[in-house]
């Protein structure tokens, strides 16, 4: 590709991140006489993560973006050398299980590959054996086979890299220190080295566990944690020994799969006819990366800052169950160890994009070896097109919130996930610790009702309540609900099939607190909205309307869904899923006063400052009118479906939004914090008469998928564009003003459509899966859930999944649950509308926008 882009582009760090940040960088036609590379190490053996990585590449995982990045990585170690494998050995990968519950995870892992498009295999005992000799037959009870898995030699592939950039013309600067990042106008200008300044346009942090010092010279919070890691090898292996000789005969160091013994935390590779033990069982170790010292000039694999002296008695219980494992290191002895430095995060991601407050300054952190290279070919593709090509939510600087930054959350989190990345996860499990960070106002009386909570985002969040367990028994027959099998009914009870009844046949309210609220206010508050949605904000969207609209990037893709909602003439409150939306308004309304003095825009988080409630059923009228004392002010007449309305009830301020997500009449009643428990007390007692109850997680998530509501970073990413997603009618064709993604967008309307999101109703009734399951269509895999509930109204479980835009309604299709096939239909959407029925004089007054759809009960 000819160069084309000749900003100055300093990267920091010269590991198996950096080096192929500059390499993917070229191969994108970014000039290499324009790219500079600092490394404080020697560029023979920097000392960082990358010098010791044991290099084991697995590459399936329950994230689609961490396989396809980890896919790209084996792929781009084929291509570095000359004969395409002298940076990657194809040995394949075997994860065995030696409890029934790992088997049962294998089986899932299984549908993770299936999704994601890699060969793997469910294999028996025997065929573990005839894989790896060494295992005792006695304790494995079953494995998962990827052949294409192996060994990355990721210090032979930075060499590779690094020679073949600097022969493209990168400048590298070895055993030189970062002091400071020059910084002017909220934007990077050169980086401060123990031996000058380097100008910079663009300056790259891929400084592994030194990220965070990096990202303190610009005031930068990186929330990664340094942790020490255990790895060992034996003295030979006898029945290695001939192995190894024909290992060197064909290039290679290893020809048995690498291994791993997860019910033990363990991991193991071959080192000639020695073998490498990794372990995860051990006591968290948390290094601070700052007292390590200046890297020496010289390193070897024995001395450099990256690796710590070893610590024998944490490897005991290792070296035990290795020994059990495989029963021939009995004959053999541990001769090297040492705790090597790994960077971990709160949530087990990697950390990347542009720093929320700085234009011109990325990171790309916490990237183990297995990701090194996809992570960098994303990092090229945002800033060459503003893009990435795969779905960078789950990897976003930004998605943290502001107290998920804090040095005790980082340290007691990224702890937790080095002691379970071996763990079978329930996907909703909560973080152990810390608990009760973040309660609603509403959490007193949640606890009186036996709210059982699960946490995200260190909200506690109810998901049902005890004390509607009596309603099970009242349920009709046919809301009654049906047994789970016991991976589906971690986290989950019986009594959410009440909750969902009485939403449908009563009145519920739930806390909606926890969802996000951005306060967008100032005079330039409508042009920064008209310029970053789809809707035509100035014309439809007058004061007291609420608009869903989206936020789309250069390419049309979705970047987020949200509801705007115009409370003034320059006041508008964002709702929207994460605090990536939240960081990306605060950097375009910084820009458009930048540009434009006069068009300032403030825009503040107001979520933990206020709380909410919805409160929705067929008599929530009656709920409202009860709390109100009659009075009209927020009748249906006066505040229609989709407005917005400042208010009080019982003299209690509230900004009243007209609008559900579980398909039926209702509202969202919000207040600041300190009126909660009052709002509370007042739509409670109003509502007694009525039948009202508190209702949980577990049934709104259920009625919304009845409803047909998508969840953005769930339902649909960055890698979709609207109509795909059915989000089609969100994009207002008649705005004529500019705003992102509106020229690609005219041409993506055009294309036609490969694949779309579908609805799914499963045929037996009664098997509920979790998501990111893999989808048949005549008995090949063409599709994942994203998000899935039992149906309590449409009494079946559904399923909203990515398939071929050729599948059509009524298609017969399988899911594969467990290494089972479970049949299901593909449905017309949605499933579900309390609009369907005939709601009385009271929805007389009901907006257009609401009027009924067609019945599918």
């Amino acid at each position: 590709m000819a160069s084309s882009r000749s900003e100055r582009i300093v990267i920091i760090g010269a590991g198996i991140v950096g080096v192929n940040v500059a390499d993917e960088l070229i191969s994108h036609g970014w000039n290499p006489n324009s790219i500079t590379v600092i490394e404080q190490g020697p560029l023979s053996l920097p000392g960082g993560s990358t010098s010791h990585a044991p290099g084991l590449v697995f590459q399936t995982n329950p994230s689609k973006t961490m396989t396809e990045f980890a896919k790209y990585t084996v792929h781009k170690l084929h291509s570095i050398g000359q004969n395409g494998e002298d940076c990657f050995n194809a040995v394949g990968g075997l994860e065995i299980a030696t409890t029934p519950g790992r088997l049962e995870e294998l089986k899932r892992k299984h549908g993770y590959a299936s999704s994601w498009d890699i060969e793997a295999n469910l294999i028996s005992p025997e065929e573990c054996l005839n894989l790896y000799p060494l295992l005792d037959r006695k304790l494995v009870l079953g494995g998962l086979h990827i052949p294409s898995d192996g060994l990355a030699l990721a210090a032979r592939a930075t060499q590779l890299l690094v020679e073949s950039t600097r022969n493209s013309g990168v400048r590298y600067l070895d055993r030189t220190v970062v002091t400071d990042i020059e910084r002017k106008n909220n934007h990077v200008t050169g980086v401060k080295t123990n031996s000058g300044l380097v100008p910079a346009d663009i300056v790259i942090s891929c400084a592994g566990f030194w990220g965070v010092e990096i990202g303190a010279m610009v005031d930068v919070v990186v929330p990664l944690l340094p942790l020490a890691h255990q790895y060992a090898k034996t003295s030979t292996v006898s029945p290695l020994t001939n192995r190894e000789v024909n290992s060197r005969i064909n290039g290679k160091n290893a020809s048995l799969p690498i291994l791993r013994h997860q019910d033990q935390d363990l991991y193991y590779r071959e080192h000639g006819d020695q073998i490498g033990i990794g372990y995860y069982g051990h006591r968290p170790m948390p290094v601070l990366a700052s007292s390590l010292g200046t890297t020496p000039s010289k390193t070897d694999d024995k001395n450099m800052p990256s690796r710590l002296g070893f610590t024998p008695d944490d490897f005991a219980p290792a070296w035990k169950e290795s020994q059990r494992l495989l029963p021939v290191l009995r004959e053999t002895k541990i001769v090297d160890g040492f705790n090597g430095i790994f960077s971990f995060t709160p949530d087990g991601g990697p950390l990347m994009g542009q720093a929320p407050n700085l234009d011109g300054f990325f990171i790309a952190e916490a990237v183990w070896v297995t990701h090194s290279a996809g992570v960098a070919r994303a990092m090229a593709q945002i800033l060459t097109t503003g893009r990435a090509e795969h779905d960078l939510s789950g990897c976003e600087l930004t998605r943290f919130e502001e107290v998920q930054l804090n040095q005790f959350y980082v340290q007691e989190t990224s702890q937790q996930i080095f002691v379970e990345v071996y763990d079978i996860i329930h996907p909703l499990a909560p973080k152990e610790s810390p608990r009760n960070l973040r309660v609603s106002p509403f959490n007193a009386r949640q606890r009186e009702l036996g709210a059982y909570f699960l946490e995200l985002g260190g909200w506690e969040r109810p998901f049902w309540y005890e004390a509607n367990a009596e309603l099970v028994k009242a349920l009709p027959v046919e809301w009654r609900p049906v047994e789970r099998d016991p991976w589906a009914a971690q986290h989950y009870s019986p009594i959410a099939a009440a909750e969902a009844w009485k939403t449908r046949n009563a009145a519920a309210v739930y806390d909606m607190t926890s969802f996000h609220r951005f306060e967008v206010a100032g005079p330039g508050a409508v042009d920064l909205l008209q310029r970053l949605t789809t809707t035509d904000i100035k014309s439809a969207v007058p004061p007291g309307v609420v608009a869903y609209t989206l936020l789309l990037d250069v390419s049309g893709r979705v970047q987020g869904d949200i509801f705007v909602s115009r409370l003034e003439e320059n006041l508008f409150q964002i709702g929207a899923n994460s605090a990536i939306e939240f960081a990306y308004l605060i950097r375009e309304a910084r820009l458009q006063g930048e540009k434009i003095p006069s068009q300032w825009v403030q825009v503040r988080e107001i979520t933990g400052s206020t709380c909410c409630l919805g409160l929705w059923g067929p008599r929530a009228r009656d709920v409202l009118d009860a709390a109100t004392s009659g009075d009209q002010s927020l009748s249906n007449k006066a505040l229609p479906y989709m407005h917005v309305k400042q208010s009080n009830i019982a003299g209690v301020p509230v900004t009243v939004f007209r609008k559900s997500f579980v398909g039926e009449l209702g509202w969202e009643i919000q207040t600041s914090a300190e009126y909660g428990l009052r709002l509370w007390e007042l739509i409670w007692q109003a509502g007694k008469p009525n039948g009202l109850i508190a209702a949980g997680r577990a049934a709104f998530n259920a009625l919304k998928l009845e409803k047909g509501y998508r969840t953005f970073g769930i339902d649909l990413s960055s890698e979709h564009d609207p109509f795909e997603a059915g989000l089609g009618h969100t994009i207002d064709w008649k705005k004529r003003d500019d705003y992102v993604g509106k020229a690609s967008l005219l041409e993506v309307a055009k294309q036609k459509q490969t694949k779309k999101l579908r609805c799914l109703t499963i045929d037996d009734g009664r098997s509920v899966v979790l998501g990111k399951e893999p989808v048949f269509v005549n008995s090949k895999a063409t599709g994942y859930i994203t998000s899935a509930a039992f149906g309590y109204t449409v009494r079946k479980p559904i399923a909203y999944a990515w398939l071929p835009s050729s599948v059509a309604d009524g298609t017969n299709v399988e899911i594969e649950y467990f290494s089972k096939r479970i049949r299901a239909t593909v449905s017309e959407e949605p499933l579900y509308d309390s609009r369907d029925r005939k709601l009385g004089e009271e929805e007389s007054g009901v907006h257009k926008a609401e009027q009924p759809v067609r019945a599918k009960l």
